[in-house]
């Protein structure tokens, strides 16, 4: 898949620095690209596309080639100081909020169909790209850079993210029962750190107002603060503060009404319960169904028998 060329003032890119590193440690151990390809196995024409800084490589891809370059772990330690987010190439809506991420100070967000980007799961974020892209490949770089867009709310001193999730987002199966088991356990854990919040409106509370798209409040460390939103396939900014203003007040409301951080941590575990039953193995459950089903068919076989009256014996007789 190509990438945005995000440039900065030097005229190169992130991903081109990392792939100049490749290509030098590369030709110090005397390799071609083919073989190097040969080695990690791989296609040649991923290392070409790594090096020349038009494909965002996976961390295992950095470690394998620190291991047969001899390294000493460069490679891996750079790849994980890029931000490889700006390298993957999107609409220019999503560019301009995957850059209002990058800087955010505080967000507040509602869901209402699927776990929000910022809280998603490899599995999970790969489900959801390989419904709409074809190449696996292209899949697994959106993921990676969906990803590394997460790090800097997941380490120290990140920036506020409160989530509003309709419990929709927990029941809307997306890759099956492990995946999904998974999401929660993930939900459940990122939403301890201090600087995050997760809260679910139950579906069981129809009386709840929710907005009718899902939405998220920005604050940019300038004092900026925007409203974004996303319709089929574009998405919507306003900076305007009546607007701002409205839609905030609609959902300190809403938090306010939905269950607490507590309560919805209690509800996600339940669901993910759910799902780690239907992740009990195939054997088992036919085993467990065989055995329903037995006793059922025992308890009509006793109902459905008929019934022999039996001989009472009458009053003992005393003896004269």
């Amino acid at each position: 898949m190509s990438r945005r060329n995000a440039e900065g003032a030097s005229g190169v890119s992130t991903a081109a620095v990392f792939g100049e590193v490749l290509k030098h440690f590369r030709e110090a151990a005397g390799l071609t690209q083919e073989g190097l390809a040969a080695r990690i196995p791989c296609d040649r024409s991923h290392v070409a596309r790594v090096e020349a800084g038009t494909r965002v490589p996976q961390d295992t891809f950095a470690k394998t080639c620190d291991e047969l370059l001899g390294t000493g772990g460069v490679l891996a330690r750079l790849w994980g100081r890029i931000d490889w987010y700006p390298q993957v190439e999107h609409p220019d809506w999503f560019e301009r909020r995957a850059r209002m991420d990058a800087e955010a100070v505080a967000i507040r967000a509602y869901q209402t169909q699927v776990v929000p980007g910022l809280l998603q799961t490899p599995a999970y974020a790969t489900a959801l790209f390989a419904r709409r892209l074809a190449d696996p490949a292209e899949v697994e770089e959106r993921v990676r850079a969906r990803l590394s867009r997460q790090q800097r709310f997941y380490g120290d001193g990140g920036p506020y993210y409160l989530v509003v999730l309709d419990e929709v987002c927990l029941r809307h199966v997306v890759g099956g029962p492990a995946v999904m088991r998974d999401q929660c356990a993930h939900l459940l854990t990122v939403g301890r750190l201090p600087n995050i919040r997760i809260q679910v409106v139950p579906l069981s509370r129809p009386d709840i107002d929710r907005p009718d798209t899902s939405l998220s409040l920005i604050e940019l460390p300038d004092g900026e603060r925007w409203v974004y939103s996303e319709s089929l396939d574009r998405g919507h900014f306003s900076d305007d503060p009546t607007v701002f203003a409205r839609h905030s007040a609609t959902y300190d409301v809403l938090r306010a009404d939905v269950l607490s951080a507590l309560e919805s941590a209690a509800l996600i575990s339940d669901v993910m319960e759910g799902y780690e039953h239907h992740e009990e193995p195939r054997s088992e459950r036919r085993q467990l169904d065989q055995e329903q089903l037995q006793r059922r068919q025992r308890r009509r076989l006793r109902r459905n028998r008929p019934r022999i009256p039996r001989r009472r014996p009458g009053p003992r007789q005393q003896e004269p």
